[in-house]
């Protein structure tokens, strides 16, 4: 599940979760972000926002961690909750590189939309995150680029990716969508 931040991907997990428990489906729920940190505060690292501000090789290194900590989970379904890339000093760093890829190997990537303007207003009430300060120019920005690596990472994998939205109001919907995408 991949979505930059403000799509609503946690709330449409949770939606996602509580229909396939109610399936009787085991789900586990995975924020690559959040395995990270946990990874993160073994050397020191004492805030979550502060992963995207390490070196290229710190950062490889965590997500390798994580990849292999979620790659050992067995339920019914794993969904991972992570971004196409993360913006660094360096640049746009993919969120899932080839070798997270190899090791995670995903069966499907859901995309995440909402309207540029809804991504903006739930930025902007998330006190629970250090964010930076965005425009609208630059969410679209962030939209255009999350559709080239996630884009990247269909082929490199061989999974489908589908685009969902999450419009305001819609969650359950959305979750519908993708629990017919994947087919469980």
């Amino acid at each position: 599940m991949v979505g930059i931040p403000g799509v609503g991907k946690s709330t449409l997990v949770s939606k996602i979760v509580e229909i396939l428990n109610n399936r009787k489906k085991s789900v586990s729920v995975q924020s690559f972000g959040t395995v990270m940190f946990e990874e993160a505060k073994k050397i020191g690292i004492k805030n979550r926002d502060e992963l995207r501000k390490l070196s290229m090789d710190e950062q490889k290194n965590l997500q390798r961690l994580a990849a292999e900590k979620i790659a050992k989970l067995k339920d019914d379904l794993v969904i991972i909750d992570t971004h196409a890339f993360i913006a660094t000093n360096a640049g746009f760093y993919p969120g899932l590189p080839y070798h997270v890829l190899q090791i995670i190997k995903p069966s499907n990537f859901i995309s995440v939309y909402a309207r540029p303007e809804e991504i903006y207003n739930r930025r902007m009430k998330d006190s629970t995150r250090n964010r930076d300060i965005v425009s609208i120019d630059s969410i679209k920005k962030e939209m255009a680029i999350h559709d080239a690596m996630l884009s990247s990472c269909s082929v490199f994998s061989g999974s489908p990716m589908k685009p969902v939205f999450n419009t305001e109001g819609k969650v359950e919907e959305a979750a519908n969508t993708v629990i017919s995408a994947i087919e469980i």
